[in-house]
């Protein structure tokens, strides 16, 4: 896999830094709270690491990118402007000091995007940063499977599967195995890949994806490749070809295994409990009707562990009104919009289809999982979809010299003619 991903040379002036920066802030994202692993790891610990991560990666872009170049981005500066209602709701510590820990994480994720955007040029460089980086952390997953099954699908999530070398939830690993998936199909439609490396990253990732019974990464992948397959139908054989197959193997699956479907779907869960969104319904009504001052409606609470009451809110839109307000919400609306349309007005091309796909991903899972409005792997992938999105730098053309015309005596013009 990795011979046939890095047949595509990187730009020019892409060091191996940046890769290696973009892994440490995905590293970050993976968070500290999860299921319990094979070896016991202190909450100390799993934070010294993914905070390291943090700070390993802004060192690097800055030693990297030293005299702070970097390139105009509409999605980075709406981030920035993120930044304004965290600081003012955390300032007060109504949600603790952890709020302000939060804020400087936020701040510190943002300046390294920002100075890795120096390298944004709508190449597929940062789509192969992601699928190694996201891969990696699947590979971790199979192997505490293989070592310790019991572990991998503990009794506490259903028998799901868990990160158990490294604490990770069934959702978590279900979004990282969906959005690779995507990714590398629209990799091999554009034959940027072969299928034997595409079957490498795709095949294992569509088990894992399968244990973890996660609806919401299920339907992103489907919902997101069909947008992003869709605008290269026109233009695309291969495509066209993939969108036909794949239609009729999900009707046929549709009538053949309907039952083992729906019963993977609901995950030994009432039909009653499916619709209340397995309980999410009566956290998102309590927290719409908690009563909140003006400022707590324009600026929000303070950035937290997006929860209410104790109990994950596991809503984007809702985790973002908790924190950040009005204003936070409407930012983080502005950035999805300004993402969505930029990548409708750009040409079809395969770059544009992998920033549709991962626009519809994050869309579509915003609401119900939570993330968009603080550093997170939603904003890491709204972050490659921008730089896909990014216009491809131009270098001004080498200046020619006017090679003064030498004066020639008329004698010498006569003796030419001669």
């Amino acid at each position: 896999m990795a011979t046939q991903f890095d047949a595509e040379p990187r730009p020019a002036g892409t060091p191996k830094m940046v890769g290696i920066a973009w892994g440490l802030l995905a590293l970050n994202t993976l968070g500290s709270t999860g299921a319990d692993t094979i070896v016991p790891l202190p909450r100390s610990l799993i934070q010294l690491v993914t905070m390291g991560s943090l700070v390993a990666a802004f060192a690097l872009a800055l030693a990297v990118n030293p005299r702070l170049r970097i390139r105009a981005s509409a999605f980075l500066f709406l981030l920035t402007l993120l930044l304004v209602p965290s600081m003012i709701s955390s300032v007060d510590l109504e949600s603790g000091f952890g709020a302000l820990f939060r804020c400087a994480r936020l701040a510190l994720f943002i300046g390294t995007l920002w100075l890795l955007s120096r390298w944004w040029d709508g190449s597929l460089t940062f789509v192969r940063h992601h699928i190694r980086t996201y891969f990696a952390v699947l590979a971790t997953v199979a192997v505490g499977a293989v070592i310790s099954p019991g572990a991998a699908m503990p009794g506490r999530y259903g028998g799901r599967l868990v990160g158990a070398l490294w604490p990770l939830t069934p959702p978590q690993i279900g979004q990282y195995a969906a959005v690779i998936i995507g990714l590398t199909v629209l990799l091999l439609l554009g034959r940027r890949t072969d299928r034997t490396s595409a079957a490498v990253v795709i095949v294992p990732s569509l088990a894992l994806l399968a244990l973890t019974h996660t609806r919401t990464a299920t339907i992103g992948l489907l919902i997101g490749l069909a947008l992003a397959i869709g605008s290269l139908i026109l233009t695309s054989a291969a495509a066209r070809r993939f969108f036909v197959w794949t239609v009729l193997c999900a009707a046929v699956a549709a009538v053949g295994f309907a039952s083992a479907l729906q019963a993977w779907f609901l995950r030994g869960q009432s039909k009653e409990y499916f619709t209340s969104l397995t309980g999410r319904a009566k956290v998102w009504d309590a927290l719409l009707a908690e009563p909140r001052t003006t400022a707590e409606k324009v600026f929000g609470m303070g950035l937290g562990d997006k929860s209410f009451g104790g109990l994950p809110i596991d809503n984007s839109w809702l985790a973002v009104y908790q924190e950040q307000g009005l204003i936070g919400v409407t930012l983080v609306s502005a950035i999805i919009i300004v993402l969505g349309g930029v990548a409708l007005l750009r040409p079809p091309s395969l770059q544009r289809a992998c920033a549709i796909f991962l626009i519809g991903y994050c869309a579509i899972a915003s609401y119900t999982e939570a993330g968009l409005g603080d550093a997170s792997p939603y904003l890491l992938h709204l972050a490659l979809a921008a730089s896909l999105l990014a216009a491809p730098a131009t270098t001004a053309p080498l200046a020619i010299p006017e090679v003064p015309r030498r004066h020639v005596p008329r004698w010498a013009r006569r003796s030419e003619v001669v």
